[in-house]
């Protein structure tokens, strides 16, 4: 079983999360704990984080060169010019063109798509792209949730006659590229207050500005935010800000009004829409918009999200299912053939970070599998296969090592690269891996930590069992969406009695199920540890020597047979004053 550092996370001034608790009617403290570590410190924070509404959007002019988008748009709407809108083959890819081309049809434009093939053109804009919106008579191109270090292309589109605006939200390079308009918070000079949208949600700052520049409603933009929302929590953003206004608004728009796609994709992937959470679209609607990209291509996921047939989106969720499992398949053996391979590496010199090459695997897949690596031996990771030539991967990345920033310094041998603090991608040449794994293990190592090497398993606050009652399961329950910046708060009691009979459940016997309460006495709450099976000696032992079990867990609702009733979820468990893990196990 893995083993985690426990760490509960600090509040400066104790005092403070009192004065909050008692602000908001004499709120259990663990819970005003967890308000107050999510930057929640006040009555009124209170209230924008319990009743976020698009009111509390920011003005979408305050990001850097938003006029001249805006303007530009407006302009083709009103000229009614062809449009190629140009995205990506992952989740946020996906939604970003289909929120465009739905906005820019539902205004009488004619609007087409481009989605790069990930074997035929790689990632980013590139200069087939443009050619086929110069074949089809665009006089704009659109490129959302890519292109802020294609200079190259920006320039060739140009010199075509092509006016480009771009919706971004990656990190930029040196040198900006030379488009009509350049939308991405993160590059230099942009003062937008929030810099953590999806690219998705920078395309929908665009829309907005437009209908701003077109004198329109507002209102016309609640058609969309079920496609933000899915993008928010597919690309693993921070939920906060903007970014919880715009979830909380497109799950709501999930469950009241989802498009016809949504509706058929969520029906072939057993997601209840009116009761959709983050986890929901990240384990359920996603690999399968994903699955389209990493194995086909991902225009069969675009057709899908516009279709407005119930039988054409129905037989496209079909195929995409057929994808998805095809994909899990591969993924699977490529998990195992990647951990073999990482495990020897290992044995052999310990490394801060992981770099894997194998001309044999799928490009659609490495993706996922470094974040598998990452999780299996807690380094950044580097996957690495073989695409015309040249040798293309995705890193993923733990807390405290910005993977971006590492494969910076090696760039000189690369050619090309781009991402995130946690996820990026890259190219390079095929002789150059060798020395490319020596670079960026040096690299990492000088921002690695000894304790990075163990995973952190952050905790709110301490609470009291008989406190977890109905109120504080309805307080609970308001802190979703869940997701960065904003995670199911974990609790922790040290001081456990395990009741009845531990057992293991589940068809492969792989989950934990026992009842606990606190050892003063008191009422007692049933557990189940998905997963966590392996812990089924460490509950017996406490039972029957008596030894307080201490337990980081996070709070549910389990309906049974039309009854609602609260259930904890083990993250982790120890027997009283057992220690802190030293090392991570191969």
């Amino acid at each position: 079983m893995r083993s985690y550092r426990w760490q509960v996370r600090d509040v400066p001034d104790p005092g403070n999360v009192i004065e909050l608790a008692e602000a908001l009617n004499n709120l259990p403290q663990a819970l005003a704990r967890a308000l107050f570590l999510r930057g929640v410190t006040d009555f009124e924070t209170a209230r924008s984080f319990f009743r976020p509404t698009l009111d509390g959007l920011h003005d979408p002019f305050a990001m850097r060169n938003m006029d001249a988008a805006a303007e530009r748009l407006a302009r083709a709407i009103t000229s009614k010019e062809r449009v190629l809108v140009y995205g990506d083959y992952d989740v946020d890819g996906v939604t970003s063109a289909v929120l465009m081309v739905s906005f820019l049809r539902s205004r009488g434009v004619s609007a087409d798509y481009f989605i790069p093939d990930r074997r035929v053109h790689g990632y980013g804009l590139c200069n087939a792209g443009i050619d086929v919106a110069a074949a089809n008579g665009a006089q704009l191109i659109v490129a959302l949730d890519c292109g802020i270090t294609a200079t190259g292309p920006a320039t060739y589109a140009r010199s075509l006659g092509i006016d480009l605006v771009i919706c971004d939200h990656h990190t930029a390079g040196a040198q900006i590229p030379d488009a009509l308009a350049v939308l991405d918070p993160k590059q230099p000079q942009c003062s937008y207050p929030f810099d953590e949208l999806s690219g998705c949600g920078v395309g929908f700052k665009l829309v907005q500005a437009t209908l701003g520049q077109l004198g329109e409603s507002q209102e016309h933009v609640s058609d969309l935010l079920a496609l933000v929302a899915i993008s928010i929590a597919s690309d693993i953003v921070p939920i906060r800000d903007e970014n919880r206004i715009l979830m909380r608004a497109g799950l709501q728009q999930l469950a009241e009004s989802p498009s016809v796609g949504l509706k058929a994709l969520a029906d072939i992937a057993r997601v209840s829409l009116e009761t959709c959470g983050t986890s929901d679209i990240v384990f359920g609607i996603a690999p399968r918009i994903n699955a389209a990209g990493r194995l086909q291509h991902a225009g069969k996921a675009v057709d899908l999200l516009l279709a407005t047939d119930d039988s054409v989106a129905r037989s496209l969720a079909a195929q995409l299912e057929e994808i998805n499992i095809e994909r899990r398949a591969i993924d699977k053996d490529t998990v195992a053939q990647a951990e073999r391979s990482a495990r020897r590496m290992l044995e052999s010199r310990d490394r801060s970070g992981i770099v894997l090459h194998d001309p044999s695997w799928h490009a659609g897949v490495i993706g996922i599998t470094a974040s598998r690596i990452v999780e299996r031996f807690c380094r950044p990771t580097v996957m690495l296969t073989n695409v015309n030539g040249v040798a293309k991967g995705s890193a993923r990345s733990i807390a405290g090592v910005n993977v971006y920033n590492a494969l910076k310094s090696c760039e000189d041998l690369l050619l090309q690269f781009g991402g995130h603090d946690y996820a990026a991608g890259l190219q390079l040449e095929v002789d150059k891996v060798d020395e490319f794994r020596e670079r960026f293990d040096d690299a990492v190592s000088q921002q690695m930590r000894p304790e990075f090497l163990i995973p952190a398993l952050k905790i709110d606050a301490p609470v009291a069992l008989d406190e977890i009652d109905a109120r504080f399961w309805a307080v609970l329950a308001q802190f979703e969406p869940f997701g960065p910046a904003n995670p199911r708060p974990v609790f922790v009691h040290r001081e456990l009695q395990v009741l009845g009979r531990p057992s293991t459940v589940g068809r492969d016997r792989s989950h934990l199920k026992f009842v606990v309460r606190q050892r003063e006495g008191g009422r007692a709450i049933p557990a189940i540890g998905f997963g966590m099976a392996g812990h089924l000696d460490k509950v017996v032992r406490s039972q029957q020597e008596g030894i307080p079990l201490e337990m980081a867990f996070t709070v549910d609702e389990n309906t049974y047979r039309g009854e609602k009733s609260i259930q904890l979820k083990p993250r982790d468990l120890r027997l009283a004053r057992e220690q802190e893990p030293a090392a991570v196990a191969l």
